[in-house]
């Protein structure tokens, strides 16, 4: 619960994942049109894929297999589908390692890093310092998931703008979808990874070149 809360400092918060953009385009208006727009988000892009990268870095990091690991990781380094995209993840990634290392660190941690031969995405980050701690990996999507959903809502939130009470309901909404996704991702291979949300990866590449910014990505 600490390390995917709002107050653990992985700089989620400046990053809105394309969001902002969606917003001056006129895709995201309100709490109804950002329900829908991150629920294609959460179900057919990043938040699934994401998902399923921690499932199978939380397996592999487990059994040992530190080739199999480094695999994992490079793919889920080559999957951002924008360079906004590629800095969030990997931002966030560098980010979640380092401090648990400096608060939580234990050996396990450092050798599982130190198999993975490229930058740490932040989903697999978050299933190396689990299985360093022995945290199960079903209540660790689910966290995961919350957390990035709750993320985007107040990105949204910030962007429309949404008062507090509107942004808490569609967070109500979104509970049982981030429930079946997490159950998507703990069955899913990694041959069900992909993406159908064309808009959203669109948003991620135009924010690059967006005039006036408050986010990040």
């Amino acid at each position: 619960m600490t390390w995917l809360s709002p107050s653990f400092p992985v700089g989620a918060f400046s990053y809105s994942s394309g969001i902002e953009w969606a917003v001056e385009a006129g895709d995201v208006t309100d709490a109804l049109s950002l329900r829908r727009w991150l629920t294609s988000m959460l179900t057919d892009g990043a938040g699934l894929c994401d998902s399923i990268f921690l499932a199978h870095a939380h397996r592999v990091a487990s059994s040992g297999d530190d080739a199999r690991l480094a695999e994992i990781a490079e793919l889920a380094f080559a999957f951002a589908t924008s360079r906004e995209r590629h800095l969030e993840t990997t931002a966030q990634g560098r980010a979640f390692i380092e401090i648990a290392r400096a608060a939580w660190n234990m050996a396990p941690l450092d050798r599982l890093v130190a198999a993975c031969e490229v930058s740490i995405v932040y989903p697999v980050a978050v299933g190396l310092v689990s299985v360093a701690h022995h945290v199960p990996l079903a209540p660790t999507i689910h966290a995961f998931l919350h957390a990035v959903a709750s993320n985007w809502i107040s990105a949204g939130g910030r962007l429309i703008p949404l008062g507090q009470t509107d942004s808490q309901r569609v967070l109500a909404e979104f509970e049982p979808i981030v429930a079946a996704t997490a159950k998507r991702a703990l069955e899913a291979s990694l041959d069900d990874l992909g993406s159908a949300t064309f808009r959203a990866d669109i948003a991620s590449m135009r924010h690059e070149t967006q005039y006036t910014r408050l986010f990040r990505s």
